[in-house]
């Protein structure tokens, strides 16, 4: 019995989601008074409205609302005016998350790491040329020899017994 009970309970539960603003957003009144969801019309365009909302995130808020509009303009002609459609597919489009970044702002994201590590190997770079320029020309003894500091054994240690 417990289990049925967590099976029916999960099955009618709401989802939570990234998508909720979006799909419990109102498309419109339709001609009975009831507010109309995208949730709803999602679902009686026969798509998961979880999945849809999802592909429609991915997209660029302008591709989203032309998709919006084949949606929109698939219900019932009496709903709204053909005028309309497209304000409101504007509108649900911007309720979903962003996801898709302006291709301005991600060709700046990918410019920044790579001036910074062009940065790093000239810098790496110069340094091992310096590092090179003075292993090779180190000053040398003045008898030509290299001086090794010559160090006295330490002094025994006295007995005192």
């Amino acid at each position: 019995m417990g289990e049925s009970t967590t099976s029916l309970s999960s099955v009618f539960s709401l989802r939570t989601s990234a998508f909720n603003d979006f799909l419990y957003a109102p498309v419109g009144e339709e001609a009975n008074g009831m507010v109309l969801t995208m949730l709803s019309a999602l679902a009686r365009f026969g798509v998961d409205p979880w999945l849809e909302a999802a592909r429609l995130s991915e997209l660029p808020r302008e591709a989203a609302a032309k998709r919006l509009v084949s949606i929109i303009s698939g219900m019932p002609r009496e709903q709204w005016a053909e005028s309309e459609v497209e304000d409101i597919a504007a509108r649900l489009a911007d309720f979903l998350p962003v996801k898709h970044a302006p291709a301005q702002a991600l060709s700046e994201r990918i410019k920044a790491p790579k001036s910074v590590m062009t940065l790093f190997f000239v810098v790496l770079l110069a340094n091992a040329l310096l590092f090179t320029f003075l292993r090779t020309h180190e000053p040398s003894s003045p008898s030509g020899k290299d001086e090794v500091a010559e160090v006295s054994p330490p002094a025994p240690l006295a007995n005192s017994h």
